[in-house]
């Protein structure tokens, strides 16, 4: 029995793995496939009949689709294949192999799924159209995976580069709309530029949250009323970095101190920096925008009782 009982408590942790692992592909397989359907719904509803354009690869297949007539679904595939390729090398292999995925239902999705045409007044196109397949290449994202292989090209380039992956997109970009305009008309290129933004906004806003969160530091000799404050009063976590005060004359002793760290919303902000001021109006604090959050307590409710022992 005892045997029995040790290998069920070793198998345990595996078991425990197995199954995060598994919440996470499946979650993951969740965002792609939203991401997929908001991406096709953008394009077949809103670009494509309008002969609308956006950045990146494909912006590149919708160019070559109106030229050329080939099926956008096959250009998707197709334009994408090197930089999925490229992505075993650079990125990891179940980013590659979700990518894959994610691009293949995208195609056929825009193959088999009519989406109905929902306007054909320009501006709307421009901004809708950049709305939905930003929501889905954003989403795709979450999920761990991309259905536009620019990304994947911006990162190797910065690597081998002095460039960084905003600066390579942008310059792959602007040489797609330059494209545009000589292929296509001035105008429709103007309209992709207002498509990208739209776009891009759409994919940070999902990228970073509803709520953008900030990394407060504070450094004062009134740390513990200030830790509590925050857990208390304010409901977030918060972690004490042990320290030294280095502004001392040469040979002086180096003062002690603790330094408090914790992440909030920035709404709560100015709330932070007034309870902070009426324990020590002369506290040291810095700020820093961080992405995202995962764990710990930021989203927590105040803890009313904790004993001070």
């Amino acid at each position: 029995m005892m045997e029995d009982l040790e290998n069920i408590v070793k198998k345990r942790p595996e078991l425990n793995t197995k199954n995060i692992q598994t919440k996470n592909l499946i979650k993951d397989l969740i965002y792609l496939i939203a991401g997929v359907f908001s991406a096709a719904f953008g394009l077949e509803g809103f670009l494509i009949p309008n002969s609308f354009i956006d950045g990146g690869v494909t912006g590149i297949s919708l160019i070559t689709n109106e030229v050329s007539g080939v099926s956008l679904s096959l250009l998707i595939i197709f334009l994408n294949l090197p930089f999925m390729l490229l992505a075993f090398k650079t990125i990891s292999r179940r980013f590659a192999i979700m990518s894959i995925a994610g691009i293949l239902m995208l195609s056929v999705v825009i193959l088999i799924i009519p989406f109905p045409v929902i306007t054909t007044d320009k501006i709307l196109i421009a901004a809708f159209g950049g709305f939905f397949l930003g929501l889905g290449i954003g989403l795709a994202i979450r999920g761990g995976a991309i259905i536009d292989g620019t990304e994947v090209l911006a990162v190797y380039i910065s690597r081998k580069t002095t460039l960084s992956v905003g600066n390579v997109i942008l310059l792959f970009n602007i040489a797609i709309f330059s494209v545009a305009v000589y292929v296509l008309s001035v105008e429709i290129a103007l309209y992709a530029i207002l498509t990208y933004f739209a776009a891009s906004k759409t994919v940070d806003f999902v990228i970073d949250g509803i709520e953008e969160f900030l990394a407060v530091t504070i450094i004062s000799d009134k740390s513990e009323d200030i830790r509590l404050k925050i857990i208390e009063t304010m409901g977030r976590g918060c972690t004490i970095f042990k320290g030294k005060k280095g502004f001392a004359a040469r040979g002086e002793t180096l003062k002690e101190t603790d330094i408090v760290y914790t992440v909030i919303t920035r709404l709560e902000m100015s709330k932070l920096t007034a309870e902070i001021q009426i324990i020590d109006p002369g506290a040291f604090i810095t700020m820093h925008s961080v992405k995202d959050t995962r764990g710990g307590m930021v989203k927590k409710k105040p803890l009313k009782k904790i004993s001070r022992k």
